[in-house]
């Protein structure tokens, strides 16, 4: 047979295979069958001719797949774990995007310290999570506006409400902005954040003080601090040497 005779007969298949594609990978189907092995995939599969462009739509239905695990990998769990993430992840993308992963992680650890002292039930599984969820929104609350209504009675807080009594609330937190102007101790104006002592902050006449110390100790000293620094083991010359180096500045001190 020759070769243009097999590419006669391919193309003749071809034309006889039925308009399709494969439901296992996608692609065109090449069989004059509806059901078969796929040529392309080697895999048991069907004739689908439900839409004209298969193979763009199984690319945005496993993007859709990919992108449910927030990026964490949650969705790659195992076991009650696994049943714990497909709870909470309704719960977790109902609040803003930067605390969605902090939310879903809290509510799987939650359901799990829950799971080891008793057996959890699904529907005590959402009620678990919808209270965590409560319990972020109330926490946010308090940081965002300054009260915590989530520990007063339900008739003071229809009080408050009718009346907007949260500006003389006794248990609000009382915020202040860091760009708010002052008056220093000078009567200079200045931001109230430019007021507030830093731990970290550099301590300038101790820092020439130690300079000054520096300027005046030997090399010798020096380098056997360094050693000292560095962890390194000192020689019996060394050890003489900064004894007595410490035992004079004690001295001067003194």
């Amino acid at each position: 047979m020759s070769s243009s005779e097999v590419t006669q007969g391919h193309d003749q298949s071809h034309q006889n295979a039925i308009q399709g594609h494969c439901s296992r990978c996608g692609k065109v189907w090449t069989l004059t069958e509806r059901q078969g092995v796929c040529q392309w995939c080697g895999k048991s599969a069907t004739c689908q001719s439900s839409t004209p462009k298969p193979r763009r739509e199984t690319i945005r239905r496993r993007k859709r797949k990919q992108s449910n695990g927030i990026g964490n990998g949650y969705d790659q769990l195992e076991g009650e774990y696994l049943t714990y993430y497909r709870i909470a992840l309704p719960f977790a993308k109902s609040v803003p995007t930067q605390d969605t992963g902090d939310l879903l992680h809290t509510i799987i650890m939650t359901l799990a310290d829950v799971a080891r002292n008793c057996e959890l039930s699904q529907p005590a599984m959402y009620r678990i999570a919808s209270r965590t969820k409560a319990d972020y929104w109330r926490e946010n609350y308090r940081h965002t506006s300054g009260l915590d209504c989530g520990h007063c009675s339900n008739p003071q807080r229809k009080k408050c409400q009718k009346d907007w009594l949260y500006g003389k609330c006794p248990k609000a937190v009382k915020i202040e902005r860091m760009s708010r102007p002052v008056t220093d101790a000078d009567g200079n104006l200045t931001e109230l954040g430019n007021l507030i002592a830093d731990d970290t902050a550099l301590d300038i006449p101790q820092w020439c003080e130690v300079n000054e110390q520096l300027l005046h100790t030997p090399d010798r000293a020096l380098a056997i601090a360094g050693k000292i620094q560095d962890g390194e083991t000192l020689t019996e010359s060394e050890r003489q040497y900064i004894s007595r180096f410490r035992r004079q500045t004690q001295k001067k001190l003194i």
